[in-house]
């Protein structure tokens, strides 16, 4: 399935541009973009997007492309790359490695894709990677959170915190509120295992134990027997590794056994689907974000006012995701000349792009993963996410 967006495929441009500049929001986030005066109009530029539309993560592709949109709304009305729009191509793999891998094959083809962004998984990324590489295209996994990701060579580069910073921090979030003996549910795939065993040893070291660890297959369903297995063991919280839909059915069987333990989960399952999907079940579930609507900072509350002009309801992180790389892709396209190679030479030269995960982005060259790391503590709390912790919007480490 693939997606194209091209002019006249989206809602009246003057309409889009009314509803932003009611907000004063490309004035305010994205001036710096701007190369031109008045709209762009030619021959569009192009990135690829790999990622899911369909299958069992499709609300993530969904969130991707509301991110994708408005970033493009004020890139292209502010003149877009060097005068010329921007668009983009969403090829959808159902974030499964073999057809990340064909559509990787695809888009190094196509002369026109200058930068891909994706895929949602890091296993799916990854298969790709080496094909990218070898072709000379960046890949801007942006989701891609595997500390091993961006090993894969000096056109593989990711906005995304690394699970070597964010496990850590989802065992700060189980210690702070008491829990000491925790049992974790993984998804049993390379992101799932390097998570997990990052988990692992930053849980040792706060002085926590861990004292089951069950890994389970991305299509499982029933979690019950393992969630007795789990409860057995005599945890003080469960900490879940997964995505929206298996996270969700985790929670539920839990709550439908009878299993009551407190649940910390990883930041994946921040999703308006993990609410929908778990109900009153997730109610009490906590997690943490680089991003919550929630937050004062300024660029944060921009963001969310232009993104509710344009779609009437409030943004998640994953939306503030595919925002921040379209912005950062824009930044690389114009200044590498509009040519594979020179996007790449680009990145490790951008200082301080604007963005509302980060509020500045600067790449570690040696990492080519964004500095610093953002966190904020989150809780279901009546079918809705809420500050853990009202006191203490964020906390910035690094």
């Amino acid at each position: 399935m693939s997606a194209r967006h091209a002019p006249g495929s989206r809602r009246p441009f003057l309409g889009r541009l009314a509803a932003l500049f009611a907000f004063g929001l490309t004035t305010a986030l994205c001036a710096p973009v701007a190369s031109a005066t008045g709209a762009a109009t030619g021959e569009p530029v192009y990135f690829g997007v790999s990622g899911p539309l369909t299958g069992p993560n499709a609300q993530y592709g969904a969130q991707w492309k509301a991110g994708f949109d408005l970033a493009l709304d004020q890139i292209n009305a502010e003149g877009g790359i060097n005068g010329r729009p921007l668009q983009y191509v969403f090829e959808d793999s159902q974030s499964d490695p073999r057809q990340a891998v064909a559509i990787a094959q695809k888009f190094v083809s196509d002369p026109r894709i200058l930068i891909e962004l994706g895929d949602f998984s890091s296993p799916a990324s990854m298969a790709a990677s080496p094909i990218y590489q070898r072709a000379g295209l960046v890949q801007l996994g942006f989701t891609n959170s595997h500390p091993d990701f961006t090993k894969g060579g000096d056109f593989i580069w990711s906005p995304s915190i690394s699970q070597a910073d964010a496990q850590p921090l989802i065992a700060d979030l189980a210690v702070k509120q008491g829990y000491k003996h925790l049992a974790v549910l993984y998804q049993n795939t390379d992101w799932g295992r390097a998570s997990k065993d990052v988990l692992v040893k930053a849980a040792n070291a706060r002085g926590a134990q861990i004292v089951a660890a069950e890994g389970y297959q991305p299509t499982d369903k029933d979690f019950r027997a393992t969630l007795v297995r789990v409860r057995d063991t005599h945890p003080d919280a469960l900490v879940l590794i997964s995505y929206y839909a298996d996270g969700a059915q985790i929670v539920r069987q839990a709550r439908e056994s009878g299993i009551s333990l407190p649940i910390v989960a990883a930041s994946s399952v921040y999703s308006p689907k993990f609410l929908e999907l778990g109900g009153n079940s997730v109610n009490g579930v906590t997690t943490n974000t680089s991003f919550f609507p929630g937050e004062p900072r300024p660029e944060v509350q921009r963001f969310v006012q232009g993104f509710e002009a344009k779609y009437h309801r409030e943004p998640d992180a994953f939306n503030a995701f595919a925002y921040d790389a379209t912005i950062i892709a824009a930044y690389a396209l114009r200044t590498g000349g509009l040519e594979r190679r020179g996007v790449r030479d680009a990145l490790p030269k951008l200082r301080d792009v604007p963005s509302v995960v980060y509020g500045k982005a600067t790449f570690d060259p040696q990492t080519r993963r964004i500095v610093g790391v953002k966190s904020i503590d989150l809780v279901v709390r009546d079918g809705h996410w809420a500050l853990l912790d009202k006191s203490a919007a964020a906390v910035a480490s690094k």
